[in-house]
This record gives structure tokens, C-alpha cells and sequence, in this order.
């Protein structure tokens, strides 16, 4: 087979990362291009000031800032290193910021790298020009440090180069060629360059760039502030070097700090968000303008360049000698953009990356191309993350303009988008409005967390903790103890549906799917897996046969989607539809919700009538319904799908069916807490694309028997993973794990959680966590780092609650 023909566009340090890693997999026959001259192309790579670290909640992020020091430490260019190591440190003046530098401790145990927390002397041991007096703490970690990204970019560069890769500077991109669904060329200035893949690693320009194939890349360019003081007598001492100090984030103040020898560098995310638009940013670059450094705004400047004073006395007699508004990319989550396009085979983007995460956003892309799955689990950033609705700019742009505002904030992981909000109501909002609802947002959809009418009737609440409490009620234990002794009523209309028909169907969802569903008689629902090549969980997903031809699937979202839509048969002999905002679905779930359905429909539904997981198409009243018999909850009962317009009449029928029942509507919250007491996985929080269904507790999802399903053979090979997901009680009824905190065994870091809740049927807290395989028996002492706290755990069976499913099945 000849080697695919490359062309990478842009030689900022993610393309040039991704042209030395696909050179060194030989693929060779590789272009890499770029508008400007090679290698200060005049992208955000030329004046990023290099700050790289890798403290961050998100496992993948970590990853991505690992790879990049690892390779960048290890490279070689003629004018010097291309990463200084001189650590990173964090300060705090406050209580709640001392709090949050303690959790961010715990995610170096988490994700296995060096960090420490400083008192205030030791801060300024570490950085003398600091006023101690001002310090409550600090958090130190060591092994990171200031890339040289221009350096690190031609060393990549040329490595690829001597492999075979033609280097091109000075070459516009006018277009990308396309025949037959697939690119074919680029097109440039000079004349088209022809190609089999084309990777867009156009920094802010990407997307123009993305756009000649139809591609919507939601990254808004954004002016940040970068400034250089004149010399600090305090620091005469380092004239002549490069960088010494750590960097210094005050995160309060919203400002980062690096030395450049005996001056101070200053970076400001504490000012107006100025958005730029990419098409007049390559409009000013043809005209042979320096687009990405902008004109410095000093009074946006002012109060950061006082904080930074403040914080070091020393910088009181300096001024500032140079400064400029550079400009850097954010989407609305403030993650990468990695994928292929959706539409046109061939053409792939790896975008909106700092410096700091290049190699790790080059890799991951690479070994997609390359091996079909990136080894990291990226689904933060997969390209398609979002919902046709979220690629509108009056969505994206406001929420890329929050994610940069909130860079240095501290965040909880259940925060809501602040705004826009009210993009999508079920039809049940006017009822849930009227019981008290509190609303997070869940794929555009408002949904509620929990409901204010049950606040009253809670009984006995724990002894939750400030952050515990950030975003929950004691509604939340209501709602859990209804759907456990009652009724619950859930709104599950933001679970996405897919309809899967045709006469290929059966067929090819037996070949996507890790269980046998195309054997199956109509009227069964079963729970499965879609897997990679590599026989790793790509998501959980539940297919109802509602016809010889015909299934519904029960997704997690735009990724299940597009995985599927990359799949379909090109014969037409299967479709796919998206049922999303066409249909409703409400959970009545509780040991009494047999009652409250047999109460409005003629269906006979006991329990040998109408079994657990199988599929009915009845009569609610004079509401059409499709009725699976399934439960997220753990409790006996229904999803009961039916279309928007019928959606109201549907709550009414159930709400008044159910009240000598003793229902209670129920909100996310507590089905959160529920799912965990019954051991319920949710894929891309407690599993994701590194795990194997069997260290995910999910055997039962696979069917081997089966001659031929994606990830088979790789299952057959039976990779064993260090570690496996386990059920964790928690002494402590007061404190809340909120995912990536450690977990230790003897002191020595063996894990991290990934979901926890306080379930109220136990009186507990539990967290599901990823544990060392030698520490996930049940009884294993352990302890969960909790805000520099070491809480005390046990090793319980999973699941908790009815283990047997006797309650689920009954």
C-alpha cells in the first residue's frame, strides 16, 4: 500500500508536532505549510510566552500537558533548550483560594506527577520578590516549566523533515479541493498541492481553513494581554538568564507571571473580552499585517498591572517596557478541537491548543489517523462534541467569551452555562416551573436539578459541607427516598434517541454493537456497548426493537452520532434519524409505578406480561406511548416515549394517576445519587475510551458468542488493565467528592474517583473510583483526598442497593 499524501496546514507547534509524529509512523510523503515564514509564522505560537503545566481537573488535559514536556524536554535545537524546568507555583490570599489550591494538589496524586503545598514563607523561599505578608499558602509542582514554542516547533519541524517531509513557507491556503467525498488537493496561491489527508492546524485561522470543506469550527480569537516590565533591581542577579523563577499564578487577580532574566513578564486574563472574527483576522494577515499581535489597551491593563504590584513590591518602581494584545483561540468549553470532518473523508482538524497541550492534541490526532483511536480518551475535545444548535454563534460565541473570563475561577464541576440559557424547554416545563424547579442546562435542554415543592418533606438530611452544597437541596433527598418507597417522576427527554431502520438494520447494528440485538424478537431492549477496534468502551447505549426493521437507541450524545454516521453502509440499506426534540420521555420509576401506569392504560402490565427489558407500544389515556421497560434508577418501572405534542397531556395523565400513590417529580440530583447506590455507569464520566468492558465492571454488556462485532477480536486478545472501577463508602457523611480526587492506599496514590454522591437509601456517601486491581477487593481500606483531607473509605460490593436486581426486575 503507497503512503497516504499529507499536507499539514500551519507551522505553529501543533502542526509541526503533528508532522514529526506522522513522519516518525512513515508517513512521509507530508507538506507541511504555512502562510508566513518558517518558523516565526506570526501565529500564536510566535508570541505565546510558553507557560506550560499540567495541574488540571480534566485526566485529559493532564495527559496532553505531559506528553508536550516529556517530547519538548527531549528535543534538541541549535539555540538552547526548548523547556526551561523551573516549575510552576500558585499562590493563595485567600481562604476559598487555599481551599481550591488543596484540590488542585489532589490532582497531581491523582494523575500521578510531583506537587506540594507551601506555606507562605516557603512561597517566598521559592520566589523572593513576593510579599509573604499577603499569603495564606501556595502549591508547588516541579517537572514543567517555559516552553520555547518557536524552538520546540522547528526542532519538530526538521526532525519530519529528515525524514522526508517537504517544509513550505510563505503559501497562502485559498481552498481545499474535494471529489467523490473525500479531499483531493490544497489549493494555494502558488497552485494546488495534492492530498489524501489534510490536517488544519491553523491556529486561529483554522476556521477559514475548516470552512472550505463546509466544517464549523467553533473558536472565537480573543485578545489577551501580555506585558514585560523594565529591569527589577531585585532580580539584577539574573540579567543574563533565561528564565529561573517558577511561573507565579495569582488566580485571584486573574494575572500569570515568568521572569525573562531581571524583568517580569505579565499575563492578564483579567480584562473585557475583545473577540475578533477569524475572517477579518486573515483579511489583515493578507494585506501583510502582524494580525495576532495586537495594539496594547493599557487601561484594560491598570488594575492587573496594580494586583501584580501588590502581590510583588519589587515591581513598584518598574514600568513597562513592552507590551501587546496577542491573540489565542477559546471554544465554548475551553477544550481542543481534534477530529475529522463529519462530511468530507480525508480532512481532519487538531485546533485551539496552547502551547502547553500541543503534543498531546498532535498525538492524539495522529494516532486517529494513523491507528483509528487516540490512546488518551478525548472526548472533551472531540470535534463532534456539539449539537448542531451549539455550532450557532449566538450559542458558541458567548460561552468561548465565559470560557475565557473564567479561566482562573474556581469552578465547580456541576456550574450551569450562565448564558444563553432557555435554548430548549421540554413540554413539561410549565408543570416543573410550578412545583419549584432549580435548572442546570444538559445539552441545551433545561433540566431539573431538583424540585423546591420537595424541599419540605426531606426528613433527616446529612451534614454536606460548603462545597457539597454548592449545587444541591434537601429536596434531593426527598426525591431519592420517593422513587425508592414511592413513585418518581423523571423528565429523561434529554437523553438523545436515534432511530435505526431498514432492511440492513438488524445486520449492521449486530456488527456495531457488542450484544446480540439483530436475533432478537421485536419488543426487547437491550443494554450494550459500542466499542473501538481496540475493544474499549466508546459509550453505552440501549436498543429497543421496535420492528423487524426498525430500533430504537438510547445514546449519550452528538459523539454516539457521529460514530454511528461514520459507519452506516454507503448502500442506502440502512438510515439513521435523529429523534432528538421530536419525542419526550418520562421515567416513572418506584415500586409503585406498576400502579400508577395500570391506573391509565388498558396494557396489561404485571410483570409476566410486560417483562424487564422488553418494549411495548400502548395507550396512556389517549396518549400514544412507546413503553421500555428499563430503569436508570434501580427501581421498577419505565421510560415512556411519546411525541412533544403529547408530552404534557402525558405528565398530567401520570402526575394525577400517582398522587394516592405518593408521587413525587424528581430531578437530576437525585437520580445522580441514585444510579450510583445501584452501580449504573456514566459513560465519559466513570468510563471511557481507555477502558476495557471488563475493568469497567461491564462483562455482562458483551456477548463473545458473537462471530463479529467492532472490538472483538481485541477482546478475544484479553487486554487486563491495571486498575478497575470500584464502589467506594465513605465514613465521612459531610464531605462530597466531585471527581479526580485521589485515592489512596498506605499513603501511596492507587487511584482516582470519577462520580460520588450521598445516597439517602443508605445513609452514606459513595464514589466510584478507578483503583489499582490489587486494592479493589471488597473491604480494602482506602482513603479519598479531599481538599487536603484524607477521608476514609471502604471497598463495598457494587451494586449497593439490591444487588440481586430482585426490586429492578419485580
Amino acid at each position: 500500500m503507497s503512503v497516504p499524501r499529507v499536507v499539514v496546514i500551519g507551522a505553529g507547534v501543533v502542526g509541526c508536532a503533528v508532522a514529526d509524529e506522522l513522519t516518525e509512523r512513515g508517513w512521509t510523503d507530508l507538506t507541511l505549510l504555512d502562510r508566513g515564514p518558517l518558523f516565526e509564522t506570526g501565529g500564536s505560537t510566535t508570541h505565546a510566552p510558553g507557560l506550560v503545566s499540567r495541574t488540571s481537573p480534566s485526566r485529559m488535559m493532564q495527559a496532553f500537558a505531559d506528553q508536550t514536556i516529556a517530547k519538548f524536554a527531549s528535543l534538541e535545537h541549535f539555540d538552547g533548550p526548548c523547556l526551561i524546568d523551573v516549575g510552576a507555583l500558585e499562590v493563595a490570599l485567600t481562604e476559598e483560594r487555599l481551599a481550591e489550591l488543596h484540590r488542585r494538589h489532589g490532582f497531581t496524586a491523582s494523575w500521578c506527577f510531583e506537587g506540594r503545598m507551601l506555606t507562605a514563607e516557603e512561597c517566598v523561599a521559592d520566589y523572593p520578590i513576593l510579599d509573604g505578608r499577603l499569603l495564606l499558602g501556595g502549591h508547588r509542582t516541579r517537572g514543567e516549566g517555559i516552553a520555547k514554542a518557536v524552538r520546540a516547533a522547528e526542532a519538530q519541524a526538521r526532525r519530519a523533515e529528515g525524514r522526508g517531509a517537504r517544509l513550505v513557507g510563505g503559501t497562502r491556503v485559498t481552498g481545499v479541493s474535494v471529489a467523490g467525498g473525500r479531499v483531493t488537493a490544497v489549493e494555494t496561491e502558488h497552485g494546488p498541492i495534492p492530498a489524501d489527508v489534510v490536517v488544519c492546524c491553523a491556529g486561529v485561522w483554522g476556521p477559514v481553513v475548516a470552512g472550505y470543506v463546509g466544517m464549523i469550527l467553533p473558536m472565537l480569537p480573543t485578545e489577551h494581554q501580555y506585558a514585560i516590565t523594565t529591569p527589577v533591581a531585585a532580580l539584577v542577579a539574573n540579567r543574563d538568564a533565561d528564565a529561573t523563577l517558577p511561573i507565579l499564578r495569582h488566580h485571584d487577580a486573574g494575572i500569570y507571571v515568568r521572569d525573562h532574566g531581571d524583568r517580569i513578564g505579565i499575563g492578564s486574563f483579567n480584562h473585557r473580552v475583545i473577540g475578533l472574527d477569524p475572517g477579518a483576522l486573515d483579511e489583515a494577515a493578507e494585506r501583510g499585517a502582524d494580525a495576532l499581535v495586537r495594539p496594547f489597551t493599557p487601561d484594560d491593563f491598570a488594575a492587573p498591572l496594580e494586583l501584580a504590584r501588590t502581590l510583588m513590591p519589587a515591581l513598584r518602581g518598574v514600568e513597562i517596557e513592552r507590551a501587546f494584545n496577542g491573540v489565542f483561540a477559546f471554544t465554548p468549553d475551553g477544550y481542543p478541537l481534534i477530529g475529522p470532518s463529519p462530511d468530507v473523508e480525508g480532512f481532519w482538524v487538531a485546533e485551539s491548543s496552547w502551547v502547553t497541550h500541543s503534543v498531546g492534541v498532535a498525538r492524539a490526532c495522529v494516532e486517529w489517523i494513523v491507528d483509528g483511536a487516540p490512546s488518551t480518551a478525548i472526548h472533551e475535545a472531540d470535534v463532534a462534541r456539539f449539537e448542531a444548535f451549539e455550532l450557532r454563534p449566538s450559542v458558541w460565541v458567548p460561552r468561548a467569551e465565559t470560557a475565557y473570563r473564567e479561566v482562573y475561577l474556581v469552578h465547580h464541576p456541576a456550574d450551569p452555562h450562565e448564558r444563553p440559557r432557555g435554548l430548549r424547554h421540554t413540554p413539561f416545563h410549565a408543570r416543573q416551573v410550578a412545583l419549584g424547579a432549580v435548572f442546570t442546562d444538559r445539552g441545551g435542554w433545561e433540566a431539573p436539578r431538583w424540585y423546591a415543592a420537595n424541599e419540605g418533606v426531606a426528613g433527616e438530611i446529612p451534614p454536606l459541607d460548603a462545597w457539597a452544597r454548592r449545587w444541591w437541596s434537601p429536596a434531593v433527598i426527598a426525591e431519592q427516598r420517593a422513587a425508592r418507597e414511592r413513585v418518581g417522576l423523571f423528565d429523561m427527554t434529554t437523553l438523545p434517541r436515534l432511530e435505526i431502520a431498514g432492511p440492513g438494520a438488524a445486520a449492521w447494528l449486530e456488527r456495531m454493537v457488542a450484544r446480540r440485538v439483530g436475533h432478537r424478537r421485536v419488543g426487547t431492549v437491550v443494554y450494550t456497548l459500542l466499542l473501538d477496534d481496540r475493544g474499549h468502551v466508546r459509550s453505552d447505549i440501549t436498543v429497543a426493537r421496535l420492528a423487524e426493521d426498525r430500533f430504537q437507541l438510547g445514546t449519550n450524545g452528538p459523539l454516539d452520532r457521529a460514530w454511528l454516521a461514520w459507519h452506516l453502509p454507503g448502500d442506502g440499506s440502512v438510515t439513521l434519524r435523529d429523534l432528538d426534540g421530536s419525542i419526550c420521555c418520562l421515567g416513572l420509576w418506584g415500586p409503585r409505578a406498576r400502579d400508577v401506569l395500570a391506573a391509565c392504560t388498558d396494557t396489561n402490565v404485571p410483570n409476566e406480561a410486560f417483562g424487564y427489558f422488553t418494549t411495548q407500544e400502548l395507550w396512556i389515556a389517549d396518549v400514544p406511548v412507546t413503553a421500555l421497560r428499563i430503569s436508570y434508577a434501580g427501581e421498577l418501572g419505565w421510560e415512556l416515549v411519546t411525541s412533544g405534542d403529547r408530552g404534557l397531556r402525558l405528565w398530567d395523565l401520570l402526575w394525577a394517576a400517582g398522587q394516592e400513590h405518593g408521587i413525587a417529580a424528581c430531578g437530576r440530583s437525585a437520580l445522580a445519587a441514585l444510579r450510583i447506590e445501584k452501580g449504573y455507569r456514566a459513560w465519559g464520566t466513570d468510563m471511557t475510551a481507555e477502558h476495557t468492558p471488563e475493568a469497567a465492571g461491564l462483562e455482562f454488556a458483551v456477548d463473545l458468542g458473537k462471530p463479529d462485532f467492532i472490538g472483538r477480536e481485541a477482546l478475544l486478545r484479553g487486554e487486563e488493565q491495571p486498575r478497575r472501577l470500584a464502589c467506594l463508602r465513605l465514613d465521612d457523611r459531610s464531605a462530597v467528592p466531585t471527581g479526580g480526587e485521589p485515592v489512596f492506599a498506605y499513603g501511596t496514590a492507587v487511584g482516582y474517583v470519577t462520580s460520588a454522591a450521598y445516597g439517602a437509601t443508605v445513609d452514606a456517601v459513595l464514589a466510584l473510583a478507578w483503583v489499582d486491581r490489587a486494592q479493589a477487593g471488597k473491604g480494602t481500606t482506602l482513603a479519598v483526598g479531599y481538599f487536603g483531607r484524607r477521608l476514609a473509605a471502604t471497598v463495598v460490593g457494587d451494586p449497593v442497593v439490591d444487588p440481586d436486581g430482585a426490586r429492578v426486575r419485580s
